[in-house]
């Protein structure tokens, strides 16, 4: 009876183990499958790029050119949705005269696979590699963009390879942190996706322009707040009021002219 017992315990823990990664999995990558709009939308010419990564992924992504840009932003979107669904922010930093480089990870729009920690980081190298290596962008051209989980990404690329600046909307200090305030009942041991930003930040000594919304209802200010205090000058740090996804159309102007600023700076 108690080796029975001992069985059913063992069979339940695996089950509970194996639903919480599923739930890990399912509260951080929410992608979409269709792409409903595309530049063409809103009067924008691009080319749809497609690359194949070491792991043998394809990836796909949209390359939006602008005659007078001296920079290229090689954007990363946050954990929802895909690349379809960024059209306003677009249409945004088009009018700073950059070029964009957007990619859906794995798992996203057109892109094949399924997102893991570690196939984003991929996928952000491959990214990064095909404007050096094809489009013949140089690294002291390429300003790396991340919103929310995209951050994250750009982050850990920033760490790896040359660039000139590094943005960052609604940034998160670490998975666990986030799990910390959304689940709170649920075990940081059990979380094995990590996004640990915090002990990188420090390691990146380009220019920094942190974006976060003061009133941030899914990523807690206090948290970009922290990944801001960690990181070395130089940094910027502008606070936006707005939902966490729309606080950069609440509070266009400040988040045009300071993004506009930071660039000038350089």
């Amino acid at each position: 009876m108690a080796i029975k017992l001992l069985v059913y315990a063992g069979i339940t823990f695996v089950f509970f183990i194996g639903y919480m990664k599923h739930l890990e999995s399912r509260s951080i990558f929410f992608p979409a499958k269709e792409i409903e709009l595309s530049p063409k939308d809103i009067n924008l010419s691009f080319e749809n790029i497609n690359i194949r990564t070491p792991d043998a992924i394809g990836i796909h992504g949209w390359f939006i050119p602008h005659d007078e840009a001296e920079y290229t932003v090689l954007f990363f979107h946050g954990n929802g949705g895909n690349i379809g669904h960024r059209l306003d922010k677009i249409m945004l930093l088009n009018r700073l005269k950059l070029n964009l480089f957007l990619i859906d990870y794995r798992g996203y729009g057109k892109s094949q696979g399924r997102s893991t920690e570690q196939g984003v980081y991929i996928d952000a190298q491959a990214a990064y590699d095909y404007l050096i290596n094809t489009i013949n962008v140089t690294p002291d051209q390429i300003i790396l963009y991340g919103e929310s989980l995209g951050a994250a990404v750009a982050i850990e690329l920033a760490l790896k390879v040359e660039i000139k600046a590094l943005i960052t909307e609604g940034a998160f200090s670490s998975v666990k942190d986030i799990a910390k305030k959304i689940y709170p009942l649920m075990s940081r041991f059990l979380i094995t996706n990590k996004f640990d930003s915090i002990n990188k930040i420090d390691k990146i000594n380009v220019p920094k322009l942190f974006i976060h919304a003061r009133d941030d209802n899914t990523v807690p200010f206090e948290l970009g707040k922290r990944l801001y205090d960690k990181a070395h000058e130089p940094k910027n740090l502008v606070q936006l009021t707005g939902g966490h996804d729309e606080a950069f159309l609440d509070s266009r102007d400040k988040y045009v002219d300071f993004i506009s600023s930071f660039i000038n700076s350089f």
